[in-house]
């Protein structure tokens, strides 16, 4: 364990023994003839007593010098042990977010048993939800991002950068000989097409580096925008020299939190260098000058820049918080195969606080008045490779409203699969002014949901599960005021 945990834990037995004995500081200090101020800075987790003091301690506690320094504290601490030699504090960088690991440690040294009741709080939602690793670093990932409105200037730097160095064209669109040769000739790639394809377990990765040949296994099942945006990551990586990265994409383990984050910085670069950000905003600004949304003038603008509709929306949520001040807006990637009928929220990120439509973890059925649905739900039967929607969606309970975007394909990634991919942008004075088309008549304007589970909408034909959590919520409301009644009666 870290030397600092360990001074924590001692400091927390110490002050807990304390407690248990009814001494003060000051009465403890007066038994051992230490100092006031320096059990203090032991109990905080400042300092590490030497053998003589600990058995000084132990002897004014009534306890042993070997339950003194043992590691293992009692049930009512035992959680935050657990955070501390789980070294999950070390695994998250918390520089990232601002925050310094030695304020965390204050603040348990500080409260210990509500810091402790808080985590205990969190283990017990995890298990309930069945919450793993992974979730809880997408999780920080996410946070991450919406605390920087999903906009890296550093990046967008660093891309402008390497194409000034590559003598790349950032007003074109590159091929995917551009970034295959870079690959071999600057960074002695070998690049290998065959490998994957000869292992059927293998069938939902699209490729996968060895560090210690430099080769790059790319599927042969790859189209052009997959591969392009493989070798654009590949790029990232060796360009910001990040070493502590993810080998496979799409991403099967990871040993950090490190490797998330780079994994996502990776990512931001190629989706950058793909769609140059103001090649973007030059063609955003001037479709945000239409009185009426053109689907077909939308679909051309996607294509100039990608033949992927998820590297497209997602630089969209990079461009509109920065560029356009649109910070009010979510993007969401759905999963769906037929023949489960069971459809998945696979990625959602939130640029604000207002957090729906958003991801629930008790198998309750999305709303299926959703564009991202719709889209989903029909692409299986439809002749089109890709299937795009729009309407303004308008949420009762909240009384907030969204422009969502819609677009669904086949899965490029696993094989019966359909996904979709979504954003929604909230139509408020300030959008409604950004954007000529949000007051069209004739976009679509559909009440909307979360899940049918908790929905309030009377008559909808689309509903596939009852309102039970309403439901529930309505007899509860009634037991409660007949219960007021009661009382109010006899009292």
């Amino acid at each position: 364990m870290e030397e600092e945990y360990i001074r924590l834990i001692f400091g927390l037995k110490l002050k807990q023994l304390r407690s248990d004995k009814n001494l003060s500081l000051f009465g403890l200090a007066k038994t051992t003839g230490l100092s006031k101020s320096y059990l203090n800075e032991i109990e905080k987790g400042k300092k590490y007593p030497k053998r003589d003091k600990i058995l000084l301690l132990s002897e004014a506690l009534d306890t042993t010098y070997d339950q003194m320094v043992s590691l293992k504290l009692d049930k009512n601490l035992a959680p935050i042990g657990e955070i501390l030699q789980s070294r999950i504090l070390k695994e998250i960088p918390l520089d990232v977010f601002g925050i310094k690991e030695g304020d965390l440690i204050d603040i348990i040294a500080e409260a210990p048993v509500k810091v402790n009741t808080f985590i205990s709080t969190l283990f017990e939602i995890a298990k309930h939800y069945n919450l793993t690793r992974e979730s809880f670093f997408l999780a920080a990932l996410r946070s991450y991002q919406e605390a920087n409105n999903n906009y890296f200037e550093d990046i967008e730097l660093q891309v402008e950068k390497f194409a000034k160095a590559y003598s790349i064209d950032l007003t074109k669109r590159l091929k995917v000989e551009d970034l295959e040769d870079i690959l071999i000739e600057e960074y002695g790639y070998t690049i290998n097409n065959e490998e994957l394809t000869g292992h059927t377990e293998l069938n939902n990765l699209r490729s996968v580096y060895v560090p210690s040949s430099k080769t790059l296994l790319v599927s042969s099942d790859t189209d052009d925008s997959q591969r392009m945006f493989i070798y654009a990551k590949e790029i990232a990586y060796n360009f910001l020299d990040i070493s502590d990265r993810l080998y496979t994409f799409s991403w099967i383990k990871f040993k950090s939190f490190d490797q998330v984050l780079n994994n996502f910085l990776a990512s931001y670069f190629a989706g950058s260098l793909l769609i140059p950000r103001k090649a973007l905003v030059k063609e955003l600004k001037v479709f945000f000058e239409n009185k009426t949304f053109n689907t077909i003038e939308f679909q051309k603008m996607m294509d100039k820049f990608t033949d992927s509709p998820e590297t497209f929306y997602q630089r969209l949520t990079n461009i509109l918080p920065k560029d356009f001040n649109l910070k009010n807006l979510f993007f969401l990637r759905f999963s769906y195969k037929p023949e489960r009928n069971h459809i998945r929220l696979t990625k959602e990120l939130h640029i604000t606080n207002l957090l729906e439509p958003h991801a629930n973890e008790r198998n309750e059925h999305y709303c299926r008045r959703w564009a991202s649905i719709q889209t989903l739900i029909k692409i299986p039967d439809s002749d089109k490779n890709h299937l795009f929607e729009h309407q303004i969606s308008s949420y009762p309970h909240t009384e907030n409203t969204y422009l969502v975007l819609s677009s669904a394909t086949k899965d490029p990634f696993k094989n019966g699969y359909f996904r979709s991919i979504s954003i929604g942008i909230l139509i408020s004075a300030h959008s409604v002014n950004k954007i000529g088309f949000l007051q069209d008549q004739k976009i679509r304007v559909k009440q909307v949901g979360v899940t049918c589970e908790s929905c309030s909408i009377l008559n909808c034909s689309e509903r596939v599960a009852p309102p039970r959590n309403l439901e529930r919520k309505e007899r509860f409301v009634k037991t409660d005021n007949i219960v007021s009644e009661i009382m109010e009666k006899y009292k």
